[in-house]
């Protein structure tokens, strides 16, 4: 009866502190991601060049929101928009793996005894405070106060496993190389969190339970394991996305061959490094220093992958280039959504961001379909009007995926200013839908009631209305340009064209009024089509003009509008 209950209590233990773990986990992470997403975005895109810096900023900013899948779905972003190559992606990745390792170091310390203090402060703070900066610390600590808390239990529970039989015989099982890798790449993969795997060996080690080389090579199959989790979110996403799963995969891979037959000699390099564990010596000494001893292996692991791996980010991105070939946009649906990520729905800076870059997609689209309405416009082709109409189905359809999107990132807690950039991207998606609708509605309206009327533009006419609409086209452009850009500058010349391409769209009217032969009824009925035009183009510059004026702040714009 006795051994039943203390088979339950060690059960209950493990479990139940594993379920701390990953709670307070993903409680910090999403904090984290919530406090630091900005800056998250902003530092990775001003890595460019320098493989070293892009290395030295994956470590960081995975460090930092403790999720390296969270940087890879931000890179695929980039990649995606054409803001970074593969190949300067390779590097970030590698780094994102070294910054993955601040766990492990931070649970190697003793820091279970800190446990309940963070989680009274970080509740407190949490649940009491109004400003959001304090309610995203106080999140923090309660999530890092779990973590811990966690550990503290695992650790108690796994004490009696010493004078278990059954488990010390598994444990032995595992301390050749392979079957621990494989180990750590199985747990890993079903929990999806290297730093528990990380977290639980530590614990194991900690307790004297588990060798040094064997909590190493359980350590290293958890790099291959937290693979999973990047391959399962990359399944059905674009090409980029796969390409970075493979990049994650084959670095972590490479790097457990590379040292696979090495563990030995990391054991006691490590050893010879890291702390002995206190001046009294012996066994229990022993396993006291192993945890940091772990933790400095994984470092030591990831951070020797890069260096040695480095050197070849061209080589790597061109191979994963030809293993993962781009596949041809199919042509029924030319806007399908590219960059709309659900993983980074709990990260709501990126999300917007990402939102950002399809709406960037969206007004490409709509820019050409506006190109090509004049000439659609001004012929005699019911087929070349079909055409145009026919090119709104697409534009609605991204639409409807843009609002749903950011209709789950306000579910999110918000900050003021998220909040307020969300609203911006609605209003600009909704008016790059009207401005399809204009097309593919009110142009080829009009055009097919020319047709109809049998009227025809005149050649001067066309030339002068061709001007205006090249110059509508370009605002248009520049405006979606500017939201992409988050650039107030350039959104601020869009704004200022106004007089410019107002005085051009009035004085075509008055002049080709001036120059009409009055009296032809079909001349009549080409000047009204005309002014028609003109009219639904003018709509199209207000809207441009608009979509301009998300990107400045309210002074700016009633200042413009002053002028």
């Amino acid at each position: 009866m006795t051994e039943g209950f203390d088979r339950f209590d060690l059960w209950t233990g493990l479990f139940g502190g594993l379920a701390f773990f990953l709670f307070g986990l993903d409680l910090l992470t999403r904090a984290l991601k919530r406090a630091a997403g900005d800056q998250m975005r902003d530092l990775l895109g001003k890595v460019m060049r320098n493989r070293f810096a892009g290395a030295a900023m994956g470590a960081v900013v995975t460090g930092i929101v403790n999720s390296s899948s969270v940087t890879t779905v931000i890179l695929v972003g980039f990649i995606s928009a054409g803001i970074m190559s593969m190949a300067q992606s390779v590097s970030i990745i590698m780094g994102a793996n070294i910054g993955s390792t601040f766990t492990a170091q931070i649970l190697a310390f003793d820091v279970s005894r800190f446990a309940l203090p963070m989680i009274t402060l970080g509740f407190l703070t949490s649940f009491l405070s109004r400003d959001e900066t304090w309610q995203d610390l106080g999140s923090m600590l309660l999530g890092a106060g779990l973590v811990f808390y966690g550990m503290g239990v695992m650790s108690a529970a796994m004490a009696p496993l010493r004078e278990m039989p059954a488990f010390v015989d598994f444990i032995g099982s595992i301390e050749d190389p392979l079957p621990a890798v494989l180990v750590g790449a199985l747990f890993t993969a079903i929990v999806q969190s290297s730093a528990a795997t990380t977290g639980i060996v530590i614990v194991l080690a900690g307790q004297g339970l588990m060798s040094l080389e064997a909590a190493i090579a359980v350590a290293l199959g958890a790099n291959i394991g937290t693979c999973a989790t990047a391959g399962l979110a990359s399944i059905g996403k674009p090409r980029e996305a796969v390409r970075a799963a493979v990049v994650h995969v084959l670095f972590n891979v490479v790097g457990v061959l590379i040292w696979i037959a090495l563990i030995p000699e990391l054991a006691g390099f490590v050893r010879s490094i890291s702390p002995d564990g206190g001046s009294g010596g012996g066994a229990y000494a022993a396993a006291e220093a192993v945890p940091r001893q772990v933790a400095n292996a994984h470092t030591i692991f990831n951070v020797a992958n890069t260096l040695i791996l480095i050197g070849f980010t061209r080589q790597i991105a061109r191979f994963v280039e030809w293993l993962v070939p781009d596949r041809p946009v199919s042509a029924e649906q030319p806007l399908a959504p590219k960059f709309l990520d659900e993983s980074l729905l709990s990260t709501p800076a990126m999300a917007l961001h990402n939102a950002r870059f399809e709406i960037g997609r969206m007004g490409e689209y709509v820019a050409e379909m506006l190109e090509r309405a004049l000439p659609a416009a001004v012929a005699n082709s019911r087929v070349a009007l079909s055409d145009l109409a026919a090119l709104d189905a697409p534009v609605d359809r991204l639409h409807r995926a843009l609002l749903d999107y950011l209709g789950c990132v306000s579910l999110s807690a918000l900050t003021a200013e998220q909040a307020e950039e969300l609203m911006q991207l609605v209003e600009v998606a909704n008016d790059l839908e009207h401005v399809a609708d204009h097309v593919a509605t009110d142009i080829v309206t009009s055009a097919r009631k020319r047709i109809d009327e049998r009227s025809n533009i005149a050649p001067d006419a066309i030339k002068r209305i061709a001007q205006y609409h090249a110059q509508v086209a370009r605002a248009l452009r520049e405006a979606v340009q500017a939201v992409v850009d988050e650039d107030a500058e350039a959104a601020t010349k869009v704004r200022q064209m106004k007089r410019e391409v107002s005085d051009v769209a009035h004085q075509i009217s008055r002049e080709r009024f001036r120059t009409m032969p009055h009296g032809a009824g079909a001349s009549m009925g080409g000047y009204v089509r005309e002014v028609e035009l003109l009219e639904i183009l003018d709509g199209v510059f207000k809207i441009a003009r608009r979509i301009a004026r998300s990107q400045i702040g309210d002074r700016a714009v009633r200042v413009d509008e002053a002028d």
